[in-house]
């Protein structure tokens, strides 16, 4: 066969599939179980037919004697074939259940650490993405535009600074809207106005992540908020990034307000769940799932339970990544935030949750 034709035969033949080795386990011990009994049933009816040859021959007398010499044989040869039988019961009966135990911990550790590498996988993708928004959020507020509205929040200079985070916005279609605060937290401008008209003019003075920015040490820093709702986005769920408008757009210059984007959530982090690498089979019986670092649901595969429920992970003693099955026979693989070059990640995880293949 030429390797062209055998790398076709290769494609076309179908996929390997460790649980095999366990239904095969199972399959030889069941039948290695029948077949003894069907031998242990012949040498019953053979012992039988024995017993009946030598009362015959008792009863023949003289003329019987070399029939039950026969007889005797055939009873000494059911013997030795029971004998056998249940030695091969024994030993090879037993051989198959320690096949099939190995057979099912190898394919459950096989198992749990590739589910442990696409939990890992999920929580990876989040972080580079996240990453890139912290990076935005500090380079767009060094943008002129956004400075001279902020020094200067003239009805003007903030419509020229809306226009330009509009562009900004309509190349970056991550985001749901760019705020631009003054000091006192109140938006001067942002992205999106006649999608949020509502942003423009309301304050943010309350939010935590507004205090946190306008307080960082230099324009390096940034703050993340709580993935959550938000009502001024029509209750859009977004992840806020934001950071320090400073004087000049120095990074060591005085704060003058704080510049937050608004990552869409919903629709970004629901492409990462669904994206995970499951076979069809798999993802009947599988929920892929971000958790921030309390557990609770911040993007599920199935759609449920988002920001309500919380999964009771067992993380181990290191709480980096393991595997385990839970109360219900579910494999449980988990995987915490790596972080991505200087964003240290925010104590997330990747998690699967996988019912036995059945």
């Amino acid at each position: 066969m030429s390797p062209k034709n055998a790398l076709a035969a290769s494609a076309d033949s179908p996929r390997a599939n460790p649980e095999e080795i366990v239904e095969l386990s199972e399959r030889v011990g069941t039948l290695t179980r029948r077949k003894i009994g069907d031998i242990q049933q012949v040498t019953n009816q053979s012992k039988i037919l024995a017993l009946n040859a030598l009362i015959e021959a008792a009863r023949a007398g003289e003329a019987g004697k070399g029939f039950a010499v026969v007889a005797n044989e055939m009873k000494n040869i059911s013997a030795q074939i029971n004998g056998v039988a249940q030695q091969l019961e024994s030993e090879l009966v037993a051989a198959a259940g320690r096949l099939e135990t190995l057979g099912r911990q190898i394919i459950g550790q096989l198992r749990g650490d590739r589910l442990i590498d696409l939990a890992l996988n999920a929580i990876e993708i989040i972080d580079r993405n996240l990453y890139e928004r912290t990076c935005d959020v500090r380079w767009w507020a060094t943008d002129q535009a956004v400075i001279d509205c902020v020094s200067d929040p003239r009805p003007e200079l903030c419509d020229h600074a809306g226009d330009r985070l509009s562009v900004i916005l309509g190349a970056y279609t991550v985001y749901l809207d760019i705020w631009l605060c003054d000091a006192k937290g109140r938006v001067l401008a942002h992205g999106k106005p006649s999608r949020f008209p509502q942003v423009r003019g309301a304050s943010v003075a309350k939010e935590g992540w507004f205090a946190q920015a306008l307080a960082t040490a230099s324009g390096n820093d940034f703050v993340v908020g709580d993935v959550a709702p938000v009502a001024l986005l029509d209750q859009a769920v977004s992840a806020v990034y934001a950071t320090a408008i400073r004087e000049g757009g120095r990074s060591d210059g005085k704060p003058l307000g704080v510049l937050a984007v608004h990552f869409d959530w919903a629709p970004q982090a629901q492409a990462v769940v669904d994206g995970v690498r499951l076979s069809e089979e798999e993802r009947a019986r599988t929920r892929v799932l971000l958790l921030d670092s309390a557990h609770r649901i911040l993007a599920a595969s199935d759609q449920r339970g988002l920001f309500s429920e919380t999964i009771a992970l067992h993380t181990g003693s290191d709480g980096a990544r393991g595997t385990y099955e839970d109360g219900e026979g579910r494999t449980v693989s988990y995987a915490l935030t790596p972080g991505y070059e200087t964003y240290r990640g925010l104590g997330w995880y990747g998690c699967i949750l996988q019912a036995p293949h059945r």
